[in-house]
């Protein structure tokens, strides 16, 4: 062989035990892709009932949103929407933030902000459903 010898990138542990990275990049990119069908599946039912129900009055709106079927929907939609922009924003932030203070601070910021997010959406959606 010539040239520079192999390297190894695994962490002093890694290379003792014999494994490769520590780290769960496979999880976060299955989560990623798993809430992207669920997003890609479910975007064309709402806005489907959207232009269903342009013109309708309020009344009509809540009766329709109150529906099971539709307020299911609807929370697997806000939960979807909300986990797949979290792990979306934490890859940018992991790629391009390296202080390691401020990226904690970004991830827990976004953690919070999708959370609250998401828990607005399932109250409003359960509130509509409910009282309607």
């Amino acid at each position: 062989m010539s040239g520079s010898p192999v390297r190894d990138f695994r962490t002093p542990v890694g290379r003792a035990r014999g494994l490769g990275s520590a780290k769960s990049g496979t999880g976060h990119f299955w989560w990623q892709r798993v809430t992207a069908v669920f997003l890609a599946l479910l975007a064309p039912w709402i806005l489907g009932m959207i232009v269903a129900l342009v013109g309708a009055d309020h009344a009509q709106v809540l009766a329709s949103l109150a529906k099971p079927v539709n307020a299911i929907a609807l929370a697997l939609f806000a939960i979807s929407l909300f986990w797949h922009a979290r792990l979306g924003l934490q890859v940018v932030v992991e790629d391009y933030f390296h202080h390691r203070p401020t990226e904690i601070f970004l991830q827990l910021l976004i953690t919070f902000a999708c959370a609250l997010g998401a828990l607005a959406s399932l109250y409003a959606i359960g509130r509509i459903a409910i009282l309607a």
